[in-house]
């Protein structure tokens, strides 16, 4: 046996790439689709909204620049809570009385949804004031300030459930004391039980600005609310106006686990590695955080774009589409097939980390039989090797996933708009995959906060112990608090990220293919 992160392992390099590539570039990657989905939809639906609401070409405009005013602001305000964050006191050992880090990033966080309010009023007084509806601009900054909370909200909850300053990383770790087997089953009821509260903030927010935008004042010709959809998307606005600072706070994850790689590496002394294991600890949650956020965010652009396809039917049809009725066999069938979906592209996600992990295993023995002067150190492993593995590895074992996320749409679509052909039932190809749309998002966002906390849950409550908890290292709770890390690792970097991308792209395939499902 080995310390983690020790020189002598040829995987351990490929463990520091990962850490970039996963949780800065796939980050950063999550949260650019889901702010341009949001972009085009939130212009797309404030022209259509200012169109039926007969308003002049001015007003028209105004909605239709906002989301790219909100999301420039968005780097003024992150770049000024990013300035803004400095440390009272020295932060380090949490157990030392020193400040912690994770407060000292939420008070930056804090400047920014400041300044995000003060912007958003501003911005919605200037852009979506109209003499047809002189307060309409309030209601949307209400929208907005709705979203905003939303985020901070996700902050919070993300941080609860997966900071081991809290109860339920603690009673994880706990549980490792009497095995690995109650580890496990700890930390999946903790994951499980935490995606209550995102689930009922997201809830909240899509009601509250719904219910903002349809009293807003602004109607069609039939005196129809006609706001109801874009007050939805002006609060996916407000909670990503501080996404870029939420960004910086999710890559601090990875800079802190990889300084504790070269501080193994570099043979430093054990109270330098203490420091970096505390570190570790805050990036863990603060790769949580990003996690929340990002699916919320995912939950509130699927919807918007679940809205445009609805609408985009409509349009081909001719006749409106504004109800998906799951008391239609067909229908409901669509839904399952969309449940099923998640979960079988989750599965085949943890099976190709473990396949590429059983290749890498067998790479590592490899080298120690090859090389036993690796031991000594006399001899230097091929840590090219591991990472060339891991690397193709990747891109083979999700060509498989990837189809099924593209082509599922389109066949339960081209399937059932013939089988309706054949049984008389129109539009059915467009009501399954609005079904199937519907239901995929509903697990998908239930599915990705249950395996984003859990595994971030699993990776504290090892980090807990390693404090010292329980025997720290070492001990027979710090093994089980290892198998816990490692079942939680799949979990919270691929499985869980994976799905955020699927929401939004089963969204956008049956957008752009909604006319294959129409008679």
């Amino acid at each position: 046996n080995i310390p983690e992160d020790d020189p002598r392992n040829p995987a351990v390099v490929a463990d520091l790439v990962g850490d970039n590539v996963g949780d800065c570039a796939a980050r950063g990657a999550d949260l650019f689709e889901s702010i341009a989905a949001e972009i085009i939809s939130a212009m797309i639906l404030g022209g259509t909204m200012a169109k039926k609401s007969g308003l002049g070409e001015d007003a028209a405009t105004g909605f239709i620049l906002f989301p790219l005013v909100i999301h420039t602001m968005d780097l003024v305000v992150s770049a000024a809570g990013i300035l803004s964050v400095k440390a009272h006191r020295p932060v380090a050992m949490r157990s030392s009385g020193a400040e912690d880090p994770y407060d000292v990033m939420k008070g930056g966080y804090t400047v920014s949804v400041g300044l995000a309010v003060v912007g958003f009023i501003a911005s919605c007084r200037v852009l979506l004031y109209t003499d047809k509806a002189p307060g309409a601009w309030m209601n949307f900054a209400g929208c907005g300030l709705v979203g905003i909370a939303c985020a901070y909200a996700f902050v919070f909850i993300s941080q609860y459930y997966t900071d081991y300053k809290y109860k339920p990383v603690r009673t994880v770790a706990e549980a490792s004391t009497t095995g690995h087997g109650t580890n496990i089953i700890a930390g999946v009821a903790l994951g499980m039980e935490s995606t209550a509260l995102p689930v009922i903030v997201i809830s909240f927010g899509v009601a509250s600005a719904y219910w903002l935008g349809n009293s807003s004042g602004l109607q069609d010709a039939e005196g129809n609310p006609t706001a109801g959809l874009f007050g939805t998307a002006v609060a996916t606005m407000g909670m990503l106006s501080t996404a870029a600072y939420v960004l910086t706070m999710d890559v601090f994850g990875p800079i802190a686990d990889n300084a504790g790689g070269i501080v193994e590496m570099s043979q430093q002394p054990e109270s330098v590695r203490e420091i970096t294991d505390q570190l570790d600890a805050v990036g863990n949650t603060t790769k949580a955080t990003t996690k929340g956020f990002a699916i919320g965010s995912a939950a509130l652009a699927a919807f918007l774009l679940f809205s445009a396809y609805m609408d985009e039917v409509s349009a081909f049809m001719g006749e409106p589409f504004t109800q998906v009725d799951i008391a239609i066999p067909e229908v409901w069938i669509g839904g399952l097939l969309g449940s099923m979906l998640v979960y079988l592209f989750s599965a085949w996600a943890c099976a190709a980390v473990g396949k590429s992990a059983q290749e890498v295993v067998l790479e590592v023995r490899r080298q120690f039989a090859e090389r036993p002067g690796i031991m000594n150190h006399t001899e230097k492993p091929d840590y090219a090797r591991c990472v060339s593995i891991v690397a193709a590895s990747a891109l083979k074992e999700m060509i498989r996933p990837g189809l099924l996320a593209v082509a599922a749409p389109v066949v339960v679509g081209v399937i059932f708009r013939l089988f309706g052909l054949w049984t008389g039932q129109v539009m059915l190809g467009a009501k399954v995959v609005a079904g199937m749309l519907m239901f995929a998002t509903v697990s998908g966002i239930l599915v990705a906060l249950f395996l984003n906390t859990a595994g971030g849950a699993w990776d504290n409550a090892k980090k807990y112990v390693e404090s010292g908890a329980f025997g720290g290292k070492g001990s027979e709770a710090h093994k089980a608090s290892v198998t816990g890390d490692t079942v939680g690792d799949p979990f919270k970097d691929t499985a869980g990220p994976s799905l955020h991308v699927l929401i939004k792209m089963l969204a956008t395939i049956t957008l752009v293919m909604a006319p294959l499902f129409i008679d």
